[in-house]
Parts: structure tokens; C-alpha cells; sequence
């Protein structure tokens, strides 16, 4: 697209590495803007001010700390920077406390993005939170009967056979399990979106827990009304939804602002996407 060359920020964690970046979607995003002529800088932190015409807020942490999305207004154009709590306590409307009267299905989970594993990474400093070999681990689990999730979701028949505990730590959360079947098959849908340019996915699987490692169909599908009016209601202009259409209507399951690489597919069809995807930065630039 030809327009006059940019600078376009890319906020981070103080913590977050060089070496981590490249696991991080945007930073892919970020290749077809610089082939675009535009400039893309990587901020660490709020410690220094660099001029640009638009920023990005990518802090990978399921409550992002004030002075980060304040740091953020302080640029003409600012993405993500309304968005300072993506806990499951905080968007699911689907949660249940000990002694609710519900005799469905209940899945627990944990309350942070990814399990709080982008907390503990930049805590210590690591160089990627998405190791291979983690990856590779929960591609074996998916073929055995024992597996879960890739962060041991765990669903139970009905409330009482959740155990006391887990109603009793901040870091888990329990909701009603409500999967989408077709032909005997869950879906997952995911709702991926930058500015006006959006895409979403349904995944099936055998496993009720569908991801990366556990489908085996795909196909695009038109994103619910009811989901892409959520994301204007929470304020996102960069992220991903992962959500369910049960009985017609949208069940929102988790929200991602800070979308990672590890294990996207990288054909023609994906690049073609994402090159589709990045043109969304332009929907704030003109």
C-alpha cells in the first residue's frame, strides 16, 4: 500500500528479550510493514520516549500495570491501550462459584493468559516462553487418552466433583463447559483481527479441548455478530478471540492481545493471511 513511510512502535515488557520477539505474531506482521517502507521500533519498557506516529501496547501479561497504557497515550495513535485486564474473572460470564445451583458439565482453568507462564518467563528473564520441547510434549499427549490441554484443563461431570481447593485459588477459574458438537466432533473458533482486516477459523477435534495439537479439520468460517461486537465492546484493535456458538449464540472462552507464532502453519495460504492481516495497520495510519 502506498502512503507516506511511518514509524510504528511496538511496546513490550521491560523484561522481554530480542530472542523472544520472533515467537510473537506481530513481529511477522512487522516484516510486511517494513516491506512497505515503513519504519518498526521495538520499545522496551517506559523508561524512554521515542517519537512515532503509532504504538502498539504488546505487554505480555494478563493485567498490563498503568503505567504502560499511560505511556502509550502519550502517542498520536495507540493500539491496545485500553486493555489492561484479559483474566478468565474478568471477561468470562460463565464462571461458578462453590454451592451455585448448575448440574452441567464444568470445566476449571487457569485465570491468567496461557496459564501465567508469560509472567513467570519475563519475571525471570527467560529467553522463550514457548519452548519446543513443550511443544512437542503436548503433540504426544494429544494422542493419548489422558490428555487435557496444553495447560491441564480439567473437566468434570458436574460441580460437586470439583475438589475444594480450586475454588479456593485465585489462579484457577471454574465455568460451565459449554463445547460446540458437529457430527460428534468439538469446535473452537478463533476470531483474528487487526484494524478493519479480520479472519476466523473453526478448528474440530475428537478432544474437547481443541487447539494446535488436537484438530483435525479446519475451515473458515464468517466471524458470530455477537463476537465481533464484544470486541468493540472490550476495546481491542489487535488480538484474537477463541469462542463457541452453542444453541445460536456466542460463547467467548479467551482473549489474546499478545498472539504467539509457536506452531502456526507457514504455507501460501498462511502468509497469504497474515500479509492480508498486516494491511489492518493501516485502517489507524490513513
Amino acid at each position: 500500500m502506498t502512503m507516506t513511510p511511518r514509524r510504528i512502535a511496538i511496546l513490550f515488557h521491560e523484561n522481554a528479550t530480542e530472542p523472544m520477539l520472533r515467537n510473537y505474531y506481530i513481529t511477522r506482521l512487522a516484516d510486511y510493514w517494513r516491506e512497505d517502507g515503513h519504519e518498526v521500533i521495538y520499545l522496551f519498557g517506559v523508561s524512554d520516549f521515542v517519537p512515532a506516529d503509532l504504538v502498539i501496547v504488546h505487554v505480555d501479561l494478563s493485567v498490563v500495570p498503568e503505567i504502560y497504557l499511560e505511556f502509550a497515550r502519550r502517542y498520536p495513535i495507540a493500539l491496545n491501550a485500553k486493555i489492561r485486564d484479559i483474566r478468565k474473572s474478568t471477561i468470562s460470564k460463565n464462571l461458578l462459584r462453590r454451592g451455585d445451583l448448575y448440574d452441567g458439565r464444568v470445566i476449571v482453568k487457569s485465570n491468567l493468559n496461557y496459564a501465567g507462564a508469560p509472567e513467570r518467563f519475563l519475571a525471570a528473564n527467560r529467553p522463550s516462553p514457548y519452548p519446543a520441547s513443550r511443544l512437542l510434549s503436548w503433540v504426544r499427549r494429544a494422542r493419548s487418552a489422558e490428555f487435557r490441554s496444553p495447560i491441564d484443563y480439567r473437566i468434570y461431570e458436574n460441580l460437586r466433583q470439583v475438589p475444594s481447593r480450586n475454588f479456593e485459588q485465585e489462579d484457577l477459574v471454574v465455568e460451565k463447559f459449554l463445547p460446540e458438537m458437529e457430527n460428534g466432533l468439538y469446535c473452537t473458533r478463533n476470531f483474528h483481527f487487526l484494524g478493519d482486516r479480520i479472519a476466523c477459523i473453526r478448528r474440530k477435534a475428537r478432544n474437547p479441548i481443541v487447539f494446535g495439537a488436537t484438530y483435525i479439520e479446519v475451515e473458515r468460517v464468517d466471524p458470530h455478530p455477537e463476537i465481533v461486537a464484544m470486541r468493540e465492546t472490550l476495546g481491542f484493535d489487535y488480538g484474537k478471540f477463541d469462542y463457541v456458538v452453542v444453541d445460536g449464540r456466542a460463547v467467548l472462552l479467551d482473549v489474546n492481545k499478545t498472539i504467539g507464532w509457536a506452531g502456526a502453519p507457514d504455507n501460501p495460504d498462511a502468509r497469504a493471511m497474515r500479509r492480508e492481516r498486516a494491511q489492518g495497520i493501516y485502517f489507524y495510519l490513513h
